[in-house]
């Protein structure tokens, strides 16, 4: 027996020995792309939030107490979302559940990218009609 380990010398020849150590993935560089990537696009997410901000106050009359809670509701929203998706990662595989959810981000960003009729999101109309030109004169020729 040996003092450092206390198992006798047979004992460590008869058991395999414990797993080595894993080598670097092989697709360590996709796996950091496609992160990068979908950090990429919550950053773009919350950056368009931002920017429409001001229209979102001419065109409900807000204050900017009301557009603080704007921000802070979407951001709440994802929050509590990122715990759902971890939940869900845990239960379906993480996977699939990121999977899912990239895919389920980007029908919902198309959705609100594309063009409507009325300002809403959905169902998509016709196109609308160019307004009509300006009364004022350039001032360029």
């Amino acid at each position: 027996m040996t003092a450092a380990s206390g198992r006798t010398a047979a004992h460590r020849e008869s058991t395999p020995p414990g797993p080595a150590v894993p080598p670097l993935h092989h697709r360590a560089g996709t796996v950091l792309a496609v992160i990068v990537g979908c950090q990429l696009m919550i950053g773009l997410d919350t950056s368009v939030v931002t920017i429409a901000l001001p229209d979102v106050r001419t065109g409900l009359g807000l204050t900017t107490g009301g557009l603080a809670w704007i921000q802070n509701s979407y951001m709440l929203a994802f929050g509590g979302l990122l715990l759902l998706g971890g939940r869900a990662g845990d239960v379906f595989g993480r996977r699939r559940a990121f999977t899912a959810g990239i895919v389920l981000f980007t029908v919902a960003s198309l959705a609100g990218a594309s063009p409507t009729r009325g300002g809403g999101c959905w169902p998509p109309g016709p196109p609308r009609a160019s307004p009509p030109p300006s009364p004022r004169r350039a001032r360029w020729p």
